[in-house]
């Protein structure tokens, strides 16, 4: 099936029926058309896949796939056009020029947790390179992947684009096809598997993976702004989104503070029971919820099923005994313990097909040395996650974890191993700007990483010295919102990117073209045999070259 797929597409694309830019501006209308047509439909299966609120389907899928259809239609006559470049003065009379041409038949894998915004966005850009296109989307949001089946071939031409859903056997079966280009978001374990299948036939791919995207805040910060727009990045979609901020590094000056204001914000936006409110999301399933509630300090969840309470007291007492074996564990981690520790914490989870969790792929995270001096102990904090200072609260039925902030979490805490994907922000108080700095730059490179400091000098030594996919300062997600700026990744987090014209350049092939008149004929000056007399005109161009 997934072959005959792919050679159906290999026909269309190959009859030429996709490089007229009214073919390419048509589909791009109409997939406008498909997503504000159908807003109550989409919203319905991303409630039933993620519990995520209307208003987030809305503003952070909907309008952002209509809105980048309708940037890169109005730009295909630019971008499609010869852009002229200078040729060589020994060439001329010479003329050359660039032009960007559609790569073929390409491969997006996309991924649950924006099941919409990341499944079409890229397909408007490789639309409007005049592409082919397969979809295959997550097969862990069953409700959104049955709904793209269904209105793909209703809008869009079912030629030229076609939609494969299932799981990783099919995704399999995909990557043994002969793409031009293949385009995957998602966990770094995954992404290795698409790299190695790709690598077979040398094709192009972009990898949007992910990572623990930090956050730095010191005391020059507005306290109040930091925390609403921390906890709006973190909490939108229940945390489940790949640039969210992962972890904050905060002075020890604003730290507890800045704790509890996040705190504050919560409840701003969801109200004292996050749980009754109509704007927080769940966990998408079973396996990720129990990934989640692994990462919270001991003693946090209740067992699954009730208990009597002799082992209710074993609980406890085994609770506790893991408390001081962690403890112990991380006074040894120092001492040369790490690798098996992490071992541990990369374990816990195995990210599938479709899935957006990008643990560090090169075990820099887990492996990574931490300096005493960078992270700072708080007294009266004996967890290894921290202390609550919100939330904590689960719910197995409803796949429920409340947002939760955990204050003075030890960078050898199981949450600080993994990207967390989900309602739970560590702090850590982090001695100084130069301090999260060396914390930073010893893991993995991130997908984001985002600055809370009026101090120019702190900000600029940020933008300097760490690399990151983007860097925001006082602005989480902002980047992920605007077609002009590229998004992607770099090392673990990514490899290239998309959104407005970087999108359209991903998937095309920018050929160079030049020509010279046969008319005078030039270069007989350069052809063989070599004599004395151009031996010197060689000399002479030397100097002048």
């Amino acid at each position: 099936m997934t072959n005959q797929t792919f050679e159906q597409l290999k026909k269309t694309y190959e009859s030429g029926r996709t490089r007229p830019l009214a073919w390419r501006r048509a589909q791009l209308n109409a997939l406008r058309r498909l997503v504000t047509e159908n807003r109550d439909a989409f919203v319905s299966s991303a409630m039933a896949d993620l519990g995520k609120p209307a208003a987030e389907t809305v503003l952070m899928e909907l309008n952002l796939v209509a809105g980048e259809a309708q940037f890169v239609r109005n730009r295909l006559s630019l971008w499609t056009a010869r852009h002229p470049k200078a040729m060589h003065w020994m060439l001329q009379p010479a003329a050359g020029w660039t032009i960007a041409e559609p790569k073929g038949v390409v491969l997006i894998i996309s991924p649950w947790n924006y099941p919409v915004l990341l499944a079409l966005e890229p397909m408007a850009d490789a639309l409007a390179a005049g592409n082919a296109v397969c979809l295959k989307p997550s097969e862990l949001s069953p409700n959104t992947s049955k709904l793209l089946a269904e209105l793909v071939p209703q809008y869009l031409d079912s030629e030229a684009v076609r939609v494969v859903e299932g799981g990783p056997k099919e995704t399999g079966e995909l990557l043994k096809c002969p793409f031009n280009h293949i385009f995957y978001t998602g966990g770094g374990h995954v992404g290795k598997i698409v790299m190695r299948a790709a690598a077979e036939r040398l094709t192009p791919v972009t990898l949007e993976l992910g990572g623990k995207s930090p956050c730095f805040v010191d005391r020059t910060a507005d306290i109040n702004v930091a925390a609403r727009r921390i906890a709006w990045g973190k909490f939108t979609n229940a945390g489940q989104t790949c640039v969210a901020p992962d972890y904050v590094l905060a002075t020890p000056d604003v730290a507890e503070a800045l704790a509890e204001r996040i705190a504050v914000a919560i409840t701003e936006f969801y109200g004292e029971d996050p749980k009754a409110s109509p704007d927080f999301g769940r966990i998408i399933n079973d396996r990720h919820f129990e990934r989640l509630c692994k990462l919270l300090p001991v003693g946090t969840v209740p067992p699954e099923e009730p208990s009597s309470p002799l082992v209710q007291v074993a609980s406890a007492v085994g609770a506790a005994m893991d408390m001081v074996g962690r403890r112990f564990n991380a006074v040894t981690t120092g001492r040369g313990g790490a690798g098996e520790m992490a071992g541990s914490a990369n374990n816990a989870a195995k990210p599938t097909a479709g899935s957006n969790m990008a643990a560090a792929d090169d075990g820099a995270t887990a492996s990574a040395a931490v300096e005493p001096s960078e992270i700072h102990k708080v007294p009266g904090v004996f967890d290894l996650a921290g202390r609550i200072v919100c939330g904590g609260k689960v719910d197995r039925a409803a796949r429920y974890i409340a947002p939760t902030v955990l204050y003075g979490t030890s960078p050898d805490a199981l949450v600080m191993k993994e990207e967390i994907f989900g309602p739970i922000l560590p702090i850590l108080v982090v001695e100084d700007a130069e301090s999260a700095i060396r914390f930073i730059n010893k893991r993995s490179r991130p997908l984001a990483a985002y600055v809370f400091s009026r101090d120019h000098e702190v900000r600029l030594t940020f933008e300097r010295q760490t690399s990151s996919g983007a860097l925001g300062y006082s602005l989480p997600l902002g980047h992920l919102l605007s077609s002009r700026l590229p998004f992607g990744g770099v090392g673990a987090s990514g490899i290239g990117t998309y959104h407005g014209k970087a999108g359209f350049l991903t998937f095309s092939h920018v050929k160079t073209v030049v020509t010279k008149p046969q008319f005078p004929d030039t270069l007989r000056l350069v052809y063989p045999p070599f004599n004395e007399a151009k031996a010197k005109l060689f000399d002479i161009i030397a100097k002048f070259s």
